[in-house]
């Protein structure tokens, strides 16, 4: 076991709903298991995960530290890294997770642990595949797990079935990408002060979608202000007309208490701003994180446009809960763990939900279980991809080995260095 943090500074200020961050560690494990060694990576982003009035340095430390922690206690596993992965996040990680808050008298959250569990998983998963010398996807099936889905789910509707019968039929080679609009993100270009980096990569949103051939935006939003809310919206909004973009997605962060915020900037786009309004494919997590103690009715929502989890969606379970609360799609991230992605993507599409999978601004290997996930568990629309706007460098040497991956053109990312290669197909 080899467990290692790779410090990645942003050239440019990433906002998290109340919080902005200007760098991040990368958690970098490489497992042995299976007979081979695996390699698994995740960004620790702590505004995200750990939101609190703590210091950000403080939280990433005790992240850092639940880490080195899982590491010390991790064991490698005979079974397929499906069993093993739920078998501990269902039993191991909550003991882990409760043991540890306790010696370091913390109060991290479940989400911010799985963010550190999921380099291992990763990892675990990528072994299997390259001890069978198959790719991971190819393992997904009755030839290598010991349990169908009815197992995980103890439902008899899954009986027989096994996450390879909720994959597309073909793999695509190509992937459309979103790009974030933080914010704090210049717009246009007539926006600049002449503060802004100059490195020779785009620092507008107008110079992004030029660059990079873009055609689909997620915007960050406040959550709190619905006049800043709304008129940003119609801002990259009409930039988006411009540049002839299909698609936008606002996400307020979980900062939103009720539903008639959201219901209120979606009735008045639709109003004044048809265009902008039709562009807006799905909403993205507006309710706090914590599903259980906000069981908010969604339905209002929902039906104006389709809703999203994303912070909410720890596992199948909650994506369960969001399901009778009105939600119609689950927004899924290889950074709660693989194992849990590939659950929560079984049982929503199961469920008659849409899929999307979000970023948490992954460079370097974590971008790949990332894009494959959107590859294989088929999305409402592409995949989102941020790394290039915020560390661009990190990934330099990695694009390389897979061009067309982590350098955005035409509004899309390319895997195909990636299919048909064993394990999570990393190379080098």
């Amino acid at each position: 076991m080899k467990l290692n943090f790779l410090p990645v500074k942003m050239r440019l200020p990433l906002k998290f709903g109340a919080e902005t961050l200007d760098s991040i560690q990368i958690a970098h494990v490489e497992l042995e298991a299976y007979g081979a060694v695996g390699r698994g990576e995740t960004p620790l982003s702590v505004g995200w995960a750990w939101p609190s009035e703590l210091s950000f340095a403080f939280r990433e430390k005790i992240m850092c530290g639940f880490c080195r922690f899982l590491a010390d206690r991790w064991t490698a596993s005979p079974l397929h890294p499906m069993t093993a992965g739920a078998e501990f996040l269902d039993s191991k990680l909550p003991l882990l997770l409760k043991e540890f808050n306790a010696e370091n008298k913390v109060d991290m959250p479940h989400l911010a642990a799985l963010i550190c569990a999921s380099a291992f998983d990763i990892a675990a998963h990528d072994a299997f595949g390259i001890a069978r010398k198959v790719p991971t996807y190819a393992t997904y099936n009755a030839e290598y797990m010991e349990h169908d889905l009815d197992w995980f789910f103890r439902d008899g509707m899954f009986a027989g079935k096994y996450p390879a019968d909720f994959f597309v039929k073909e793999v695509p080679e190509t992937l459309p990408v979103w790009h974030l609009v933080g914010g704090k993100d210049l717009l246009r270009e007539s926006d600049r002060t002449g503060n802004e980096p100059d490195d020779g990569y785009p620092v507008s949103l107008e110079k992004w979608i030029e660059r990079d051939g873009l055609k689909c935006l997620k915007i960050k939003l406040t959550g709190r202000d619905p006049e800043w809310d709304y008129a940003r919206m119609v801002e990259v909004g009409n930039i988006a007309l411009e540049y002839g973009c299909v698609a936008l997605s606002p996400d307020f962060n979980c900062l939103v208490k009720e539903p008639r915020y959201v219901n209120d900037i979606l009735d008045r786009l639709k109003c004044e701003h048809k265009a902008v309004s039709d562009l807006v494919l799905y909403v993205e997590q507006p309710f706090p994180y914590d599903l259980e103690a906000n069981r908010i009715d969604v339905r209002s929502v929902s039906a104006r446009k389709d809703l999203f989890m994303d912070e909410s969606a720890h596992d199948w379970r909650f994506v369960k809960l969001g399901f009778e609360l009105g939600w119609t799609g689950v927004a899924l991230k290889v950074c709660k763990t693989q194992t849990g992605a590939i659950l929560s993507a079984c049982w929503a599409k199961a469920h008659g939900m849409k899929l999307m999978v979000q970023d948490l601004t992954n460079p370097m290997l974590a971008t790949i279980p990332h894009v494959l996930l959107a590859a294989h568990a088929g999305t409402i629309l592409g995949v989102e991809c941020n790394a290039s706007q915020f560390y661009p460098e990190a990934s330099l040497e990695y694009e390389k080995a897979h061009p067309g991956l982590y350098e955005r053109r035409n509004g899309v990312v390319k895997l195909s260095s990636l299919l048909g290669k064993p394990g999570f197909g990393y190379g080098g």
